[in-house]
Formats: C-alpha cells, structure tokens, sequence
C-alpha cells in the first residue's frame, strides 16, 4: 500500500467514527502535524507509530506479504459508508445501542463500522444509503436483542 492511500485509509476510518485528528493523534501519542501530514499520504510512519493509530482508531494493524492480484481496496471502507457513519441517524443508533448494552458509544460506533464494511466487502460492491439503512436496522435488531 502506497502512502496515499494509507492516508486516505486512515482518514476514512477516523471520519467514520466520528473521531478529530486531535483525539486520534492524542491517544495514539503522536502530534496532529503528523496524523494531519499522514492522512495526506506523506510521512513515513513506523510500524509502531501505525500499531497505536490503528489502536486509537478501533482496530488492529496487519502486515502481510500478498498475492499482487488480489484487489487491496475490498477491504477499505466504502465512501457511501464513511458518509452514513456521519448522518444523524447512524449517531442516532449508535446511542440508543450504546445505551441498551451498557457499553461506550465509541465501541459501538467501531463494531457497526467494521460489521458494516465486512458486509459491503462480501458483496464486492459499494451500497447506496438506503441499503446502508436496511442493514443498520438489521444490524441493532440483532445487537439488541441477543438470544435468551
């Protein structure tokens, strides 16, 4: 993955969940010059300045050697996505899910988006906002009623 789009992952994932460059750079013990100059694909960051931004960011880094035929955008998060995780509705559900299962928001922020982007990534395809709709919907369903 080139620097560009390392930068364009790491600024989807933080808009996605709601988060400022500042409290990213913040808890990932790095200035908000660096994040900033990261998200516009310059730096070059080491492996454990990216191990604390993935962590801030609610997620884990991986490193691996790939097959050079296998499309590395399946698993980034879909713009259409990026835009929903910012509308009211989204915040919304978060809360109200949040609230339900007595955990922080920003865990279930990250848990929607990774459920929702794994589902978009199954299907190979990006989803219009009413599809990103029905399957949040489906989604906290499911998350607030667990079985008995």
């Amino acid at each position: 993955m080139d620097h560009v789009e390392l930068g364009r992952r790491l600024r989807a994932r933080r808009a996605a969940l709601g988060r400022t460059v500042a409290s990213v750079a913040t808890e990932a013990a790095v200035s908000v010059p660096y994040v900033a100059n990261l998200e516009n694909g310059r730096g070059n960051p080491t492996v454990a300045v990216l191990d604390r931004l993935a962590d801030a960011l609610g997620t884990r880094l991986v490193i691996e050697l790939a097959d050079p035929t296998v499309d590395p955008m399946i698993t980034a998060l879909p713009p259409s996505l990026v835009d929903f995780t910012q509308s009211a509705r989204f915040r919304r559900e978060v809360g109200r899910l949040a609230a339900a299962l007595g955990e922080e928001q920003r865990a279930i922020r990250a848990r929607l988006v990774d459920a929702l982007a794994a589902i978009a990534a199954a299907l190979r395809r990006d989803l219009r906002e009413p599809d990103w709709q029905r399957l949040l919907d489906a989604t906290v369903l499911i998350l607030a009623h667990p079985p008995e």
